[in-house]
């Protein structure tokens, strides 16, 4: 099958451009090869018979942007392959926007060459890449990210493009912002999405879990260690694995990582073999990397091997017009799962979640929208539903130890209890009983601190 496919080899370095070719000719395909791209442009009539055209991207005089655009001009079929250094690689990303189908990095492995082309030619065949890589459609956790507004749009059309790449990918957002649906979204559009997604959170294992839980361990390698266990690497081999909270990775584990993804190999805890590897590796955090990299809390190397393809997931305060279609999202999910009829939310209400900045991102509403249906009432979420610091427009999270501190030093412990109690009544619309849950306490010794404060006059609705 491999010789029906007629491949053009551009690179102006002579040594890569020989290499490529002999990799390709080795397996059957058929390769014309051009030192630079002026000299492919020249006889561009040629490349109406080609199947797929792999093009150095940064060369002189006519780039591989430039030979891009010429193909699609004679042959929008013609698969194409973008060839470029860490250092252009948003480039080459752009060149995918642009209707280029993937793209590898320098230094080449050319068995990985020989893989990409080969998937390259089995989507073109099958119809399954379309001439407009912005308008491809995405499937799996796709639909559960909801968003009109143009910066969910625009990240939509990153994703789409970016998914069907092996390219590793940062992506950088606010806690709650979504990191992990998009993480998944991309793993399950791409070519891997019939191999494991497997997520591990950095921040929430010591060094040496942390490590076990990468590369795995042989068995006898610690005290406890009765059998070999299987690293999240190694179990997502041709698969994807989701590194969230990467900012908070250990050094020590960093330079560990560091290695596998220059060498694409492990060793488990008390091994002494190397295993190769295929693992694509998507990132994320909610810290600013640069500054981490300026103080030297995260090392310099790793992070650009981390930003290959850098996505930043926005904020909810960012895209507020998605605000009304996401609350009515959960509660319509929220409902069915809690055993609630809601058929509709009041006008005001909608009003004040527009209002409110979100510190918590989409977390943050999606939590809200099941307290109140958990409490509903009735078929309609009201304002007089939400919370009292929401429905006054007071944050919702807690202020600085600093700027509390002024205010507190007059406060005594009676007087924060009674707050307490105020608030928790003004919540459950003066149920004691279920005020009394909030708070952590029985019924009869909410009813005693009422009677303290004077408050038995309070009517339970």
């Amino acid at each position: 099958m491999n010789r029906t496919h007629h491949i053009a080899v551009i690179d102006d370095e002579r040594e890569s451009l020989a290499a490529i070719s002999r990799a390709l000719r080795r397996v059957g395909y058929q390769v014309d090869s051009y030192e630079d791209g002026r000299a492919a442009v020249a006889q561009l009539d040629r490349f109406k018979h080609f199947d797929l055209v792999i093009t150095d991207l940064k060369m002189p005089r006519v780039t591989g942007m430039d030979v891009l655009r010429a193909v699609r001009s004679v042959n929008p079929e013609a698969g194409v392959l973008m060839v470029t250094g860490h250092g252009t690689v948003e480039t080459a990303v752009e060149a995918m926007r642009l209707g280029a189908d993937d793209y590898i990095l320098k230094p080449l492995d050319l068995f990985e060459l020989r893989d990409r082309v080969r998937q390259i030619l089995e989507s073109r065949a099958s119809g399954a890449r379309g001439s407009d890589p912005a308008g491809r459609s995405l499937a799996g956790a796709a639909t559960r990210i909801l968003g009109d507004s143009p910066v969910m749009q625009d990240l939509l059309k990153q994703i789409a493009t970016v998914a069907p790449t092996r390219s590793t990918v940062l992506l950088l957002g606010e806690s709650g912002s979504g990191k992990d649906l998009v993480a998944q979204t991309i793993h399950e559009n791409s070519p891997r999405n019939d191999r494991n997604f497997l997520p591990l959170n950095c921040a929430a294992l010591s060094p040496t879990l942390l490590e076990s839980e990468l590369f795995g361990y042989e068995a006898g390698a610690f005290t406890g260690a009765r059998q070999r266990r299987l690293g999240k690497l190694e179990m997502a081999d041709r698969g994807t694995l989701f590194l969230d909270e990467i900012g908070e990775m250990p050094a020590e584990m960093q330079v560990k990582l560091l290695r596998f993804l220059e060498t694409r190999e492990i060793m488990r805890v008390g091994g002494n073999a190397s295993l190769k590897l295929d693992v694509r590796l998507i990132a994320a955090t909610n810290r600013d990397l640069v500054e981490a990299v300026s103080q030297g809390t995260f090392r310099t190397d790793l992070y650009y091997r981390l930003r290959v393809v850098t996505l930043r997931v926005p904020p909810l305060r960012e895209r507020t017009g998605d605000i009304p279609r996401l609350a009515w999202s959960f509660v319509e999910v929220l409902a069915a799962e809690h055993r609630k009829r809601i058929s509709r939310l009041e006008p005001e209400l909608l009003d004040r979640l527009l209002e409110h900045p979100w510190p918590g991102n989409v977390r943050e509403l999606r939590n809200l929208m099941e307290s109140l249906v958990v409490f509903s009432k009735g078929d309609t979420l009201r304002m007089e539903d939400l919370p009292p610091e929401l429905r006054l427009g007071r944050p919702t999270a807690p202020p600085s130890p600093e700027a509390e501190a002024p205010r507190f030093a007059d406060l005594n412990l009676d007087t924060i209890e009674r707050q307490a109690v105020l608030q928790a009544l003004e919540r459950s619309r003066g149920n004691r009983q279920r005020a009394a849950k909030l708070l952590g306490m029985g019924l009869r010794t909410l009813q005693k601190k009422l009677k303290e404060y004077g408050l038995t006059s309070r009517r339970r609705q």
